[in-house]
């Protein structure tokens, strides 16, 4: 295909943005080229809301044509909507011993456009994702579970961030080295030597993108931008029940390599058959040298141990802790706890899961409060958040598979039920299982209870932990980190001395921490461009959402020396 977008028209069009997006990861502030708000969206060529979920619709129960894919055997489907519906989109499975070697053949004009171009070919690619954002809030939501807003907010805007601040940090490393330098070292009274030196960035080979069903977006845009920005091409593996963002995403960049005159094999799709678990056969192919996986534990270690060929970036789980000690504002506290506790089902990595609290209770600005009243009372306020079914659903989604589901009915049998769950319907699916959060208490003394709060509850399930002082509960927070992992760790404490404490163990351990949140930001959440997402220092991760080393090693630098 002819080129049709020139390097210098993407350059003028994206520079600035990425320049923006450089200055942003530098300051640490806020910034985000994308709209959070629905109606933000309809014009420049953007969907509205209308159009987006007509774009959804025209979709379901058709094939999702990537028909100049190289490979094609078969049309894979079976997308099953945590609401119910049947989605009834195919799309392409591969030969991958066909698709592999065509993926290679478009990697040299690629590594010699150069970071420039690459970066703004990727904000490109962006650019029309963003566009269609509310058909890509619609996917997500219908394959991940997560209420409309969320869906919108999280797989669309917040998503396009996440993938840029991978591309402005994968172009500042590539240009940290200057392309061309000349070296002149003094002889004394003989001729100095001269050399011109030639330095160049070169892509590890193919990228392999393992999607996670919960996060499509979010957790896969990192990874694809920072491999493509850094001259590798990507191969896309999809969760089998959530394709239909990714291949959206495959399709759309695509498109955009095409028409700026690059092969648009350097993105492809790798659907399966049901059952056909092609994750590890990709991940061990010689040709793989990057893999980015977000998932259970037990599958990332087993990446690390034997993608052995690959550089491995993995978010698997961990155990987050929230310490109460102390607040000057109990109200507020209880407020931001629950909401954390409920928002898209606690089928989030960062959603918080061990509540330590002292059981001889907590000093608030409302006066003591036993261990007993913090947890009735938060108990009282996440029934009041979640008291009306449409706002229920509106911050619950939708129980995204049977494994949470499972975990969450039996988690009242590990203790004392401090909050049961309920169900809640959802009168435009009527099909969604929609559950609201359990709290159980547990005793931090008990080796029996042990064995529950040391270990990942992935869903809306938590519990509130009796430890015998202050002490103890930094000491718990150091071991649960330590052994299990943490994306994130807060606390509430109005005494400096308990503060550094944990803050100290923070540091030590490798784990983000927020201290007494009691407004609108939630532990559970991350800001592009601002804070990192994991820290890759725990169990939890061995990567974080997005630092220089998430992008560094993708691409060695190559030298050529010449005599001047």
């Amino acid at each position: 295909m002819a080129a049709q977008l020139t390097p210098h028209e993407l350059i003028a069009k994206h520079r600035p943005t990425l320049d923006q997006a450089l200055e942003a990861i530098r300051t640490r502030a806020y910034w985000s080229p994308h709209p959070e708000h629905p109606k933000a969206y309809g014009e420049h060529g953007s969907l509205d809301a209308g159009s987006g979920k007509a774009a959804f619709d025209a979709l379901l129960g058709n094939r999702l044509d990537l028909a100049d894919q190289p490979g094609i055997d078969d049309w894979v489907g079976g997308e099953v909507s945590p609401y119910g519906i049947e989605l009834g989109v195919t799309y392409p499975h591969v030969d991958v011993d066909v698709l592999l070697p065509a993926m290679k053949a478009g990697r040299r004009a690629w590594r010699e456009a150069g970071a420039e171009t690459r970066a703004v070919v990727c904000v490109e690619i962006l650019k029309r994702i963003s566009d269609r954002t509310h058909e890509f809030a619609h996917a997500v939501m219908h394959t991940s579970g997560q209420a409309f807003m969320m869906a919108f907010q999280a797989g669309g805007p917040h998503a396009q961030d996440r993938g840029l601040e991978a591309v402005a940090y994968a172009y500042a490393e590539q240009v940290r080295t200057p392309e061309t330098a000349e070296w002149t070292k003094p002889q004394g009274k003989r001729e100095p030597l001269a050399l011109t030196k030639q330095f160049t960035p070169v892509p590890r080979g193919i990228g392999l993108v393992i999607g996670c069903n919960t996060f499509p977006t979010w957790n896969g845009y990192p990874g694809l931008f920072a491999s493509l920005a850094t001259g590798n091409a990507v191969l896309v593996k999809p969760h089998p029940r959530a394709v239909l963002p990714l291949a959206l995403t495959v399709r759309i960049a695509r498109d955009v390599l095409a028409e700026a005159g690059f092969d648009p094999n350097l993105v492809a799709l790798a659907a399966e058959r049901p059952g056909e678990g092609i994750a590890k056969t990709l991940a061990t192919r010689p040709e793989i040298r990057i893999i980015d996986y977000t998932g259970s534990t037990s599958f990332g270690d087993w990446l690390e141990a034997n993608a052995r060929q690959a550089q491995v970036y993995t978010e698997k789980a961990g155990v987050n802790t929230v310490i109460v000690e102390s607040t000057d504002n109990y109200k507020g506290m209880l407020s931001n706890l629950a909401f954390s506790l409920s928002l898209y089902s606690g089928q989030m990595c960062t959603t918080p899961q061990n509540l330590v609290i002292p059981r001889d209770g907590i000093r608030t600005d409302e006066g003591p409060k036993t261990f007993d009243e913090v947890t009735a009372d938060l108990a009282r306020a996440v029934d009041g958040l979640l008291g009306d079914d449409a706002r229920a659903n509106a911050l619950l989604g939708a129980i995204v598979n049977p494994d949470v589901k499972a975990r969450l009915e039996a988690a009242s049998g590990l203790g004392e039920v401090a909050l049961a769950s309920r169900e809640v319907s959802n009168p435009e699916f009527p099909d969604a299982v929609v559950r609201t959060p359990v709290i159980v208490k547990l005793d931090g003394a008990k080796p029996d209870d042990e064995a529950a709060y040391m270990s990942e509850c992935f869903g809306p399930v938590s519990f509130a932990v009796a430890v015998d002082s202050v002490t103890d509960a930094v000491e718990l927070l150091r071991r649960t980190v330590r052994e299990k992992g943490a994306m994130t760790v807060g606390a509430y404490t109005t005494d400096a001395d308990v503060e550094q404490a944990i803050e100290e163990v923070c540091l030590e351990e490798a784990a983000q921490l927020s201290l007494n949140l009691t407004g609108g930001v939630y532990v559970n959440q991350t800001a592009a461009f601002s804070d990192f997402h994991g820290s890759g220092g725990n169990p939890a991760a061995n990567a974080a959402l997005t630092d220089s080393a998430f992008v560094a090693n993708r691409f060695r630098v190559v030298e050529v020396r010449r005599e001047a």
